[in-house]
Order: structure tokens, then C-alpha cells, then sequence
């Protein structure tokens, strides 16, 4: 095992933002036009620039230095000049794929992980993609051919939206880049609209605008001189066929992969760290780093005042089993205007996941002691860590029973019940007993939307100006979710229902979540538990490592367990919750009326129906939290994209 804080290897990879042009026309673009895109993500890269001009193309990034902080600038090219490339992100693997090239004739100039790409690339085309392990954005501009490729990594850890028109193609690694362009369509896509006061985000390949498309995870988009755009998938995560496995041979195996997941990300010649919530996920991580430096790790928390919402105890523990350098902070309800407009300055889009707003202000205060920060990211869906997919199976012969005793009798029941806004939702039973009624009412294709969503259907009508009621009354966004269980290369319940989660609930949430609010800060988020080794290998083992009577995560704990404190080691699954409800009732209550009573909402809601979800809030007969923030978050962004 490697030694030291810091491993350092020269010429490793970079982080950073990219955008581009490609005009239809043939004119050539102009260089101010590129350098007004990559001002717009100064923060994804603040230590250096780079500009490529080809006539029609042009292509820009923003560098934040990671290792190699004296070379590695891009474009990076071929050994003739005729393969261009920018790049976001890091190729755990390039190594081993440049000893390959070598053997085969390539000529390396740099030491760059970027490079790896535009030989790889001339080796093997577009089926290199495959080959990559890694979290990576990048635009790959092969001149001989007038051919410009775009793709991102398997599980969508770094963003790239796209814009195409009768003018051309605009890309950029955020939205805000591309709407420095003139002819991009700013207009609101109100099928977007409607997808995300269900799932609080707007989900691929949709955004909030109808000008610009988000490219998917595991999607690649080529486009040549003459042509449209073609946009495919390269890779997709298979759960069949199983490993046949005893527990000793998963939990050997376990014990192998993952730990050489996180060597492969902690490589840095800048300063390293570890968000630990306090959870078995980024605890386990904190572990297999402790185990692999000499050097204490240094690890980071946040919590709230509202001490039934906080994990910094369990996190506390964790940092003195390990003897870890640990920084722990509050965020308390003074913060949230400031941190607000920060999130929303950050995402482009309205996103209403209100672990957004502590994860920002960890992330400032992160990074104000290292650059890159390693996270518990996708532990939950490689391994089942939520409960409902416990419940999902458990409960089915629930929905065999008659409709006026699952869809009416029961939840008029749970309707008449105070629901208290001081717990966190995912361990208040009666959160979850007020959602059977949702959960009957919706196919068991969506586990997110029958657990997790917003509103319902029924209710986003309610909401509805008559216009935009009429427009979208038969779009259900619970068949969002359904086609991604259809889609997915699996057989049962649960794996569908992973398969599921991967492409909508993480590459839509989770992952933007942590990249926005990360990169916002100049910050590099790693996430282990996605290291495309790790994710193949989890997909395939049989349920039973994953789900085992009622806990979720089994192989996790049983491979790794023995690295935790006890009390962190037997802690059932609690989410990042964040007390909106309460604050929506104290801190926040004058602060969120008035914008719900703005004119910001009325082009889509009718204001007795906001103003009524308001009052029931208020009243403490529901807890409308999560619902108020996302008509907010909605406000929020409505308002700034008015004003820029």
C-alpha cells in the first residue's frame, strides 16, 4: 500500500470546466465570444486558462491544478497536431492504458492524463470509452475528419450541457456558460417544470430550459460538418449475470476492490481530505484512507443546532478511532439567505434537494484547508442502502388490497394526523404512513416516486394555471422513472429499482448536488464508491449481499464493519436531512411568504393554492417543507434568471 498524505505521482490529472462552439456557417468564432463562456466558469478552474481556435470550432477550459501543477495545460494534442482535446475531470486508469498505447507506437509529450485521450482515440475511435475508469467530461475535436465528439463518464459524476440550432453547437460543463451565447433559447420547458416538482430536480437529458439539453451519463454526442447531432449511449451498467459467491468469497472480494477503489483517488499534489458525515458510508471511506497514509486524514463535517438532524457525534467518533485532523461546523439558520443565493447561483436550474444548502457551506469551509475532498457518494445505490427497498418488497401485498382501504380509507386516516416538522423525515413513521396512500397509487417501476417525490401527480394539478394543467395533465413523472426500470439490463425488483436510481435519482440529484455545490468553491469532490470497477462488481452479486431482513448495505457491513466504531457500525440508514420544515415555521417564515407571494410562481401556480400548502404548514396538520422548498428554490431561480 501506497504511503504518505499525499501520493504523489507527476503528471496526474486536473479538474476544470470546458465549453466550446462550433458554428454552422463556417464563419470562424471569435476568440471573445469563447473567453465570455469561460469567464462564466472561472470558479470550476481559477488556477490557468486555454483557448483552441479552428476557424468555425473553438474550444476553452478553466484549470484548477491538481497534480502536475506546472504542466498539464490544454488543449492537449496528437503527436501531429490533427486531435485536439479538453477535459473535466480525472482517468484513474491512464497508466496502465499508456503503457498500452506505448507498446502499440503512440508518442507521449506530457506526463497528462488528458493525453491519454486523443491517443486512445486514434487507437480504437469512439470504443475507448469503455476503456476509461474514471469521472470525466471532455470535447475531442478530430480535424482530419470534421468530427467533434463529446461524452461523459458511466455515472454522470462531471455535467456537460449542449446546445444546437441552425447557428451551430454550443457546449459547456454548466448552463450559465452556454447562455452567454446569444442565439441559445432561453425560454422555460414546462414538461422540465413539471418533472422537477416531483423529483425536485430537473432530470437528463431535460434542463429548465428548452435551448439547452443536458448530455446524459454514459452518453456520448457526435457531431460532423453537414450533419446533425447524434447523441448515443456507450455504456450501461449490466446486474446479470450473477456471481456465484459464497459470503466468505463476497466479503474477501469486497475487501480487495474497494479499498483499491480509494487508492486509485488518492492521488493529489495538493492538499486531501474526507467529507465524514458520520454514516457507514464516508466513515468506511475515512477507514481505507487512514489505512493507506501515514499522515493523519483530514476530515470535515457539518451539522445543525437541530440536534435531531445531526450526525456529528457518530462523525466525532469516527475521527478519534482514526486519530483524523478534524474541522466540524455548524450551520445554523443565520446562514441560509446568504447560502441561498448561493446554491442558486450554482446550479443554473431550479434544484430543491435541501442537502444542498450544508453541503455548500461544508464545502466552502473545506476548502479553505485542501483542494480535493473524498466522499460516501453512491454507496446507497451500489449496495441498497435506503430503506424503501426494503419496504418496496415487503409492503407488496399491501397494494393487493382493496382500493378504498389503500388509496381512501388509510390515508384519510394519516390526513387527520399532526405531522411534526422537528424530525427527519426518513425516521418519522408517520412520514411514512401518510405516504401508503402515494405508494398504492403509483407503479412499483418507481420506488423514488412512490417514497421520495414532491408532489403527485394529482397534486402538481392542483397547482396549475388551467393552461399549463391542460397541457400536462397526462404526463405522469412517475413514468420518468418507470422507463428507466424498463430499460435496465436486470431481472428483479430490487436490481431494476437500482438500475433505476443510478440513471435518474444519482445521475440527477446526488451527483450535480455534490458537483455544483463543490466545484462552486474550487473544490474536487472523489467519490470511491463509483469507481467503474466497484460499481460493475457490486451490480452483479445477488440480493442477498445486499438487502438482508430489514437492513440494507449487508456485504458493507459484514466486509467492513470491524473498521468502525460500534455505534456507527450498528446505525440504521438516516439521510442528510436538513430541518426546512422548521425553519419554513421559525427562521425562514417571513423570509419564504414572501416570495411564495410573488410574481415569480404566478405564471405557473395559482396563488390560493401555494398560499393554502403555506397555511396547512403553518397550522402543523401537515409538514409541507419539502413541497414550500421547492416552490421556493423555484422562485429563487425564476427571479435570477429574470434579472441576468
Amino acid at each position: 500500500m501506497p504511503h504518505g498524505q499525499n501520493i504523489l505521482r507527476k503528471g496526474e490529472p486536473l479538474v476544470c470546466g470546458i465549453c466550446g462552439i462550433w458554428r454552422s456557417d463556417g464563419q470562424p468564432v471569435e476568440r471573445a465570444a469563447l473567453e465570455r463562456m469561460n469567464t462564466r466558469l472561472h470558479h470550476r478552474g481559477p488556477d490557468s486558462a486555454g483557448v483552441f481556435l479552428a476557424g468555425p470550432l473553438g474550444m476553452a477550459m478553466r484549470r484548477l491544478a491538481i497534480i502536475d501543477v506546472r504542466g498539464g495545460d490544454q488543449p492537449i494534442f496528437n503527436e501531429d497536431g490533427s486531435v485536439a482535446v479538453v477535459f473535466n475531470g480525472e482517468i484513474y486508469n491512464f497508466r496502465d492504458l499508456r503503457v498500452e498505447l506505448e507498446r502499440l507506437g503512440h508518442r507521449f509529450a506530457t506526463h497528462s492524463d488528458t493525453e491519454v485521450l486523443v491517443h486512445a482515440y486514434e487507437q480504437w475511435g469512439d470504443a475507448m470509452l469503455p476503456r476509461l475508469n474514471g469521472m470525466f467530461a471532455f470535447a475531442l475535436w478530430d480535424a482530419p475528419r470534421r468530427r467533434l465528439l463529446l461524452a461523459r463518464d458511466c455515472m454522470g459524476e462531471k455535467p456537460l450541457y449542449w446546445s444546437h440550432s441552425p447557428r451551430g453547437l454550443v457546449w459547456a460543463s454548466e448552463a450559465k456558460a452556454v447562455l452567454t451565447v446569444p442565439w441559445v433559447d432561453r425560454e422555460v420547458d414546462p414538461l422540465a417544470l413539471h418533472h422537477y416538482l416531483t423529483l425536485q430536480y430537473v432530470p437528463d437529458p431535460l434542463t429548465i430550459y428548452t435551448g439547452i439539453r443536458r448530455l446524459p451519463a454514459a452518453h456520448k454526442l457526435v457531431l460532423e460538418a453537414g450533419q446533425a447531432p447524434l447523441v448515443e449511449r456507450w455504456w450501461q451498467l449490466a446486474f446479470e449475470p450473477k456471481w456465484n459467491l459464497s459470503d466468505d468469497e463476497a466479503i474477501a472480494q469486497a475487501r480487495l476492490l474497494l479499498p483499491a477503489a480509494v487508492e486509485r483517488q488518492l492521488v493529489s499534489d495538493v492538499p486531501l481530505g474526507a467529507f465524514l458525515s458520520g454514516g457507514i458510508d464516508s466513515s468506511i471511506i475515512v477507514a481505507l484512507m487512514a489505512e493507506q497514509t501515514s499522515a493523519p486524514v483530514r476530515t470535515f463535517s457539518i451539522g445543525f443546532e437541530e440536534r435531531h438532524f445531526s450526525e456529528t457525534g457518530y462523525a466525532r467518533q469516527v475521527a478519534a478511532r482514526y486519530g483524523t485532523e478534524h474541522h466540524e461546523f455548524i450551520f445554523r439558520p443565520a446562514d441560509l439567505t446568504a447560502v441561498i443565493e448561493g446554491v442558486a447561483r450554482a446550479v443554473d436550474e431550479p434544484f430543491a434537494d435541501p442537502a444542498a444548502l450544508p453541503l455548500y457551506e461544508l464545502a466552502r469551509q473545506t476548502r479553505q484547508h485542501v483542494t480535493v475532498a473524498l466522499s460516501g457518494d453512491g454507496g446507497d445505490e451500489t449496495l441498497a442502502g435506503y430503506r424503501r427497498y426494503v419496504l418496496d418488497g415487503w409492503l407488496r401485498p399491501y397494494t393487493a388490497l382493496p382500493r378504498w382501504v389503500t388509496r381512501q380509507a388509510v390515508p384519510a386516516a394519516a390526513a387527520m394526523l399532526p405531522e411534526p416538522a422537528w424530525l427527519p423525515e426518513d425516521r418519522n413513521p408517520l412520514t411514512g404512513l401518510k405516504r401508503l396512500g402515494q405508494f398504492s397509487a403509483t407503479t412499483h417501476k418507481a420506488s423514488l416516486a412512490r417514497w421520495g417525490s414532491y408532489f403527485n401527480h394529482r397534486e402538481k394539478l392542483d397547482l396549475y394555471q388551467p393552461e399549463l394543467r391542460a397541457a400536462l395533465a397526462g404526463v405522469d413523472s412517475a413514468d420518468w422513472i418507470a422507463a428507466a426500470y424498463d430499460a435496465a439490463r436486470a431481472e428483479s425488483l430490487l436490481d431494476r429499482t437500482l438500475a433505476a436510481d443510478h440513471v435518474t435519482y444519482l445521475a440527477g440529484d446526488l451527483l450535480p448536488k455534490t458537483d455544483r455545490m463543490t466545484m462552486a468553491h474550487s473544490l474536487e469532490a472523489r467519490a470511491p464508491f463509483l469507481d467503474a470497477e466497484w460499481v460493475e462488481w457490486t451490480a452483479r452479486l445477488p440480493a442477498r449481499f445486499k438487502v438482508r431482513g430489514r437492513r440494507g448495505k449487508w456485504l458493507l457491513r459484514a466486509a467492513f464493519g470491524d473498521k468502525l466504531p460500534p455505534a456507527v457500525a450498528a446505525r440504521g440508514k438516516q439521510g442528510f436531512g436538513v430541518p426546512v420544515g422548521q425553519w419554513l415555521r421559525g427562521e425562514l417564515r417571513d423570509w419564504a411568504e414572501e416570495r411564495l407571494r410573488s410574481e415569480a410562481l404566478r405564471t405557473w401556480l395559482r396563488p390560493e393554492a401555494v398560499q393554502r400548502l403555506f397555511e396547512e404548514h403553518q397550522s402543523g396538520r401537515a409538514n409541507h417543507g419539502k413541497k414550500l422548498w421547492a416552490l421556493l428554490m423555484l422562485g429563487v431561480w425564476r427571479c435570477r434568471s429574470v434579472e441576468t
